[in-house]
């Protein structure tokens, strides 16, 4: 039987704060990859929502976890490597990027989409949240954090690799980059 070379995707996940964009780019240069943000791609109207404090609503969600996606499935066809920082918070949405692989089943969660979650302390991930707004370096703010935590749900039958996002930026690469690469 001949194998198909086939990309993967390492979705490294979790709240706003938790480290995901600098965990991403890490990572990607550590396994000689690409690093997509999720947040590059929201629309404005997302953003300013947020930076707004209003939560996003599903309608918001959704149309951008598929665009995502496109995204991977274009990668993973290619036989590309590629690491996404997303929030992923829910199980369904989960569900859409594990999806850009064609041959997931939904619910088997054997699937070339692998899921990191970078987990943090609330007042860590809130600390980081202020210090990042207050050098205008993104649209969150720290009074979304809540609503965000709320939202994550972490069935330990999906296989997410669980990460203490308290750990230095060298050591989470050099432990996650070691598993994947």
């Amino acid at each position: 039987m001949g194998s198909v070379s086939k990309g993967k995707a390492v979705v490294i996940m979790g709240v706003s704060g938790a480290g995901k964009s600098t965990i991403g780019e890490m990572l990607a240069r550590v396994l000689n990859c690409d690093f997509i943000d999720a947040d590059d791609f929201h629309p404005q109207t997302n953003k300013e929502k947020m930076r707004q404090g209003i939560p996003l609503s599903e309608e918001d969600r959704i149309p951008w976890l598929q665009m995502l996606q496109d995204i991977l499935r274009e990668r993973i066809i290619k036989g590309k490597t590629v690491i996404l920082g997303c929030s992923a918070l829910q199980k369904h949405y989960r569900e859409i990027l594990r999806s850009a692989d064609s041959n997931y089943e939904a619910g088997n969660y054997d699937s070339v989409v692998k899921f990191i979650l970078l987990d943090a302390h609330v007042e860590l991930l809130a600390a980081r949240l202020e210090k990042r707004v207050a050098e205008g370096k993104h649209f969150m703010p720290p009074s979304l954090l809540q609503s965000q935590l709320d939202l994550l749900q972490i069935d330990d039958s999906e296989g997410i690799l669980k990460v203490d996002a308290t750990l230095s930026p060298q050591a989470i690469v050099n432990y996650v980059g070691h598993i994947f690469s």
